[in-house]
């Protein structure tokens, strides 16, 4: 709205003088008045805020309840043992995300923390945030703009707006411009950004917006209206976690029906219910997953990421979608100059001394050297636009350092670079006067009646005319930014040489922001995992086609679409469009929502990648977001999952490889755990339903749950996959659920074959005494055995033994169901050995260590008996082992 009024009509509006600024009175009234310049940050979570957050999952919530039972029915050991897990689940993902904001509070600076503002008609230098509404506000190259700004006065003033606006190139501003009508952000020459930093010039503006009113600020508020949305992984455990609620409830139900009809002691079965629920639930899994996480969290800071939510490194194994920002994500925000043209050939520029390359005239290399304003120190950070450092770091490479040359010629008399002339000039004493223009090849050409070659100035003919152009075709058609430079020799008076006529033609130099070399690799890989890169980017079409057709991104024009096409596009068509485009140019911050969004809708997984403030709503709207660490901004960081420290877009691919082995190891903890609890489940239902003694005592339960099942479901969960064959694989599909692709049948299978074997080893003392007393094996003899205390407690330690060493097998087979155990081809997993053979001595403890035994109620087991359980308890790997011969490895 600014854009369109004078600046008479803003100073009127703000009642402030551009020449004396508010009083100091004024400005403080205004201060308290409308509150400091500051963007509202999200409030940090307290401790206790972020573990209660940790319980918010349904898993959790069904052992809190069976905690809350057992206590009730004084079954103190079992509440003990769940609420430890609980606790450490909870725990883990507090550190977890503490570590995380620590990480992210060490990356963070500060935006603007000095403004110089004019008030009572002195210049003074304070703090950003305490700008008033009103306030004059001064710019000079390598300030950051503190505020929105409508710009009263402007001396050869560019900004650099790509954090705001995706804009590769400093915009050059002008006070006196005006609207006429409301414009685009990069469109509003009269106006400065909060957050932006002046390239080159001098300017001085009013305060126009602050904080939150800024265009920043709107962003930042765009964020805010995102919602949270859980991650693939978050919302297949939840289900999982419902699932397992309604069984627990229904099989404790049930359970309740069979005693009423069975007159069994309703307080016994009411036990045996909790028992049943609780072996429903696998209670190591919540805590499993978030250790699993945690440590492939850890991985990813030593290949330079920073994980903010845990999920979030799952989440990426489910990507098919990477939309990319260009500038400082696929290229490198920078300016060198890559081909110059010379004596009538184009030479390519590489970062290494360019004179070996080919001999550049010393007039050429010094006019690009002094026709510019960068600031260029011996040691620290160049100053001024890009395009000027890159200028000028040409010619330091070429032996032709700015500064001295600057002291062999100073400068006399300058005429600045403005839009409408499109070049610039500045007169040098020499012997006499030289002065040296750079600018548009088209316009400085027209200026040029001679031509330096080869040492002598020669005319410049029709064919050397086009020649040139023939050049500059060729440099363009490569995406660069090409400047023309030319000079003229005189003496005496300053004021002819900056008239720009009869100019003698020295060559062209073009420049473009290059790509990252190991971005077009990470593309590459993407493609090979069908992994599809977007690159959605506020830069021109043509330079957007250029630099995603040399990265592979794209082949043909037809595959861009600019902000202007998407505003004419309903959301069908554009969902129509979205399958085969894959550039976006010219594109808002809404723009990038809107696409992200449609995305999503069509089933994608989409990860967005971005830097500056515009990318931030896109960052938070995508199912992950990547922000850059050096080069990323503030707002970015805080709207992103991950932080990539390096900057390298390659990063990517190395966490999209950790997601899909995470998930692969996750999803084959899960149906270990499951298959493994199922087995517990059907033990216990069918030697209720056949009105025998319960198998398993609630303390059994929890101790295979909670140690022999969780500590290989720990290792399965570190397993090392082959990922490079993960990465020749699609990505899975948002709608693939942990049983997908035979995982319930596997589930279902090793469930009742551990049922069978435990059951087995239940009914063997039943059948040993029976056998001896020369009685019949059936129900009611075998009821009556196990009427006898010590005759169940054996018989209940078999049970628990075997399933207990069933699961520790089991888990050696599902490392991989479609490979033998033997097989050479497997990774030796020492975590997971070292859970078989702990496994196994916790398990003897429990029948060999007199206080254990008397806590779980078991008995002491000879070395014969130790013998035929262990047989028992390794079918399930002999099982695996056969089906991998015949070829029916289900998938796990």
């Amino acid at each position: 709205m600014y854009e369109e009024k004078s600046i008479e009509e803003v100073t009127g509006q703000f009642h402030t003088d551009p020449e004396q600024g508010l009083s100091w009175a004024e400005a403080v009234t205004r201060l308290s008045a409308d509150g400091k310049n500051e963007l509202e940050g999200e409030r940090k979570k307290s401790v206790p805020e972020t573990f209660l957050e940790q319980l918010n999952d349904p898993l959790i919530c069904v052992l809190l309840v069976a905690a809350f039972v057992s206590f009730l029915l004084k079954e103190y050991s079992d509440t003990v043992i769940i609420g430890v897990v609980i606790v450490l689940n909870a725990s883990v993902g507090v550190i977890q995300e503490g570590k995380a904001q620590k990480a992210l509070d060490s990356l963070k600076k500060l935006t603007s923390p000095e403004a110089h503002v004019r008030r009572g008609g002195e210049i003074r230098k304070i703090a950003a945030a305490e700008l008033a509404p009103g306030d004059i506000v001064l710019l000079e190259a390598g300030m950051q703009v503190p505020a929105d700004l409508r710009l009263v006065k402007t001396w050869n003033l560019k900004i650099e707006e790509s954090a705001l606006t995706g804009e590769s190139l400093p915009v050059e501003k002008d006070a006196e411009f005006l609207a006429a009508g409301e414009l685009q952000i990069g469109e509003r020459k009269n106006e400065a950004f909060m957050s932006t930093m002046v390239a080159g010039g001098r300017g001085e503006g009013i305060v126009i917006a602050r904080g939150m009113q800024t265009e920043i600020g709107k962003i930042a508020s765009i964020i805010k209206t995102v919602p949270k949305e859980f991650t693939p992984l978050q919302r297949k455990l939840a289900e999982l976690g419902k699932f397992l609620s309604i069984v627990s409830v229904l099989l404790c139900v049930l359970l309740f029906g069979i005693a009423v009809l069975q007159k069994r002691d309703i307080l016994e079965m009411l036990i045996t219910a909790i028992s049943l629920a609780v072996a429903a639930v696998p209670e190591g899994l919540p805590a499993v997953v978030t250790i699993v996480l945690a440590m492939s969290v850890s991985r990813m800071v030593k290949v330079n990421t920073i994980v903010r939510k845990l999920p979030s490194v799952e989440t990426l194994g489910a990507v098919n979608v990477v939309c990319s920002d260009k500038t400082g994500t696929l290229t490198q925000n920078k300016m060198p100059v890559t081909r110059c043209y010379v004596n009538e050939q184009v030479i390519p520029i590489s970062t290494s001394n360019i004179r070996e390359q080919a001999e550049i005239p010393e007039l050429f290399l010094q006019g690009f050297a002094l026709c510019n304003d960068a600031v260029i120190p011996e040691s620290g950070r160049a100053v001024g636009d890009p395009t000027e450092i890159a200028l000028a770091v040409m010619s330091s490479n070429c032996g032709v350092r700015k500064a001295q040359t600057e002291a062999r010629y100073p400068r006399v008399s300058e005429q600045a670079f403005d839009s409408a002339r499109k070049m610039m000039t500045t007169v040098h004493q020499c012997r006499g006067l030289i002065a040296f223009t750079k600018g548009a090849p088209d316009v400085v050409l027209k200026r040029c009646t001679k031509i330096y070659l080869g040492g002598r100035i020669q005319p410049l003919g029709d064919l050397k005319r086009r020649r040139i152009q023939a050049a500059l075709e060729e440099m363009s058609s490569q995406a660069l930014r090409v400047l023309a430079l030319a000079m003229k020799e005189g003496t005496g008076d300053s004021e002819a040489l900056l008239k720009e006529r009869d100019l003698v033609f020295l060559g062209l130099a073009g420049m473009k922001d290059p790509i990252r070399p190991e971005a077009r690799d990470a593309v590459e890989k993407f493609s090979k995992a069908s992994v599809r890169t977007i690159m959605i980017t506020g830069d021109h079409a043509d330079t957007a086609f250029a630099i995603a057709k040399e990265l592979g991104i794209a082949r043909k024009p037809d595959q861009c679409l600019t902000g202007a096409e998407l505003d004419n596009l309903s959301d069908h068509n554009l969902r129509v469009r979205l399958k085969e485009t894959s550039v976006f140019a010219r594109v808002s911050p809404e723009h990038k929502v809107r696409i992200v969004k449609l995305l999503k809708e069509c089933g994608n997984i989409v990860a967005m990648t971005g830097d500056g403030v515009n990318d931030a709503p896109s960052l938070r709207t995508a199912d992950i977001g990547i922000s850059m660490g050096m080069s990323g901004t503030d707002v970015a960081k805080n709207a992103s999952d991950m932080i990539l420290t390096d900057d390298n877009f390659a990063t990517i691919e190395k966490a999209i490889e950790e997601g899909r082995s995470i998930f692969q190891n996750i999803k084959k903890t899960v149906l270990f755990l499951l298959s493994s609890n199922f087995g517990e489940i059907i033990t216990m239902f069918t030697a209720v339903l056949l009105g025998l003694a319960a198998p398993l005592k609630a303390s059994h339960i929890l101790w295979i749950n909670l140690i022999t099942d969780s500590l290989p479901a720990l290792a399965l969960g570190v397993d090392e996959n082959d990922k490079e064959a993960l990465m020749r694989e699609p990505p899975r599909s948002a709608k693939e659920g942990m049983f997908a692709n035979g995982g319930l049948a596997c589930t279902v299978f090793y469930g009742l074959l551990i049922a069978a074997i435990s059951l087995t080893a239940f009914l063997k003392i039943p059948w040993d005494v029976l056998a001896e007393s020369g009685k019949a094996f059936n129900l009611s003899n075998i009821a009556a055995v196990l009427q006898n205390e010590a005759a169940l407690a054996r018989a209940q330690t078999y049970a628990f033994t075997v399933l207990g060493m069933s699961q520790l097998f089991h888990a050696l087979g599902m490392r991989d169901v479609r490979t033998s155990v033997f097989s050479g081809k497997r990774t030796f997993n020492p975590v997971l050995a070292a859970a078989f053979v702990l496994g196994v001595l916790l398990q003897m403890a429990v029948t060999e260590i007199p206080y254990l035994v008397g806590m779980f109620g078991t008995a002491v087991l000879g070395w014969q008996e130790w013998a035929v359980l262990l047989i028992l308890a390794a079918f399930p790997v002999l099982a695996h082992e056969v089906f991998v011969l015949t070829g029916n490895g289900e998938e796990g």
